[in-house]
């Protein structure tokens, strides 16, 4: 049994998963994540400017889908979704690169995030650049 519990929620100006970006460098907006006072603490050491990969669990995907047309383009061929980004997937985790603008706890600031409002986030962790960092 896997249990995973949400940390956070998305707070996002994007409500309509057919119209936000595929990608957050396809003009997604800046987005607050709004954590559960428990988890607070560890929040303590994210300063702006800090690149955090954010997970999130895709509730609204499908998790029956095992093969997608890449960027639901019809044209493009079937592909197996786990060599796609595709939130359609059996357990729909997402992975958002994000910078963090602001921390004003219990909430933090980032951009830029394509994840729609109300997205429960399961975990946020630093991107490390080299071997050893953090």
């Amino acid at each position: 049994m896997i249990t995973l519990r949400p940390i956070a929620v998305v707070r996002s100006t994007l409500t309509d998963p057919t119209r936000a970006p595929k990608q957050g460098d396809e003009g997604a907006p800046e987005a607050w994540l709004d954590f559960v006072p428990d988890v607070v603490p560890g929040l303590r050491d994210l300063r702006p400017g800090d690149e955090v990969l954010v997970l999130t669990w895709l509730d609204r995907a499908d998790r029956d889908v095992l093969e997608v047309h890449p960027r639901d383009d019809p044209a493009a061929p079937l592909r197996g979704v786990f060599s796609t980004r595709s939130a359609d997937r059996p357990n729909p985790v997402g992975i958002h690169r994000v910078t963090v603008v602001e921390v004003a706890l219990p909430c933090v600031r980032v951009r830029p995030l394509e994840a729609i409002h109300g997205t429960p986030v399961v975990d946020v962790k630093p991107v490390l650049e080299r071997p050893g960092e953090r």
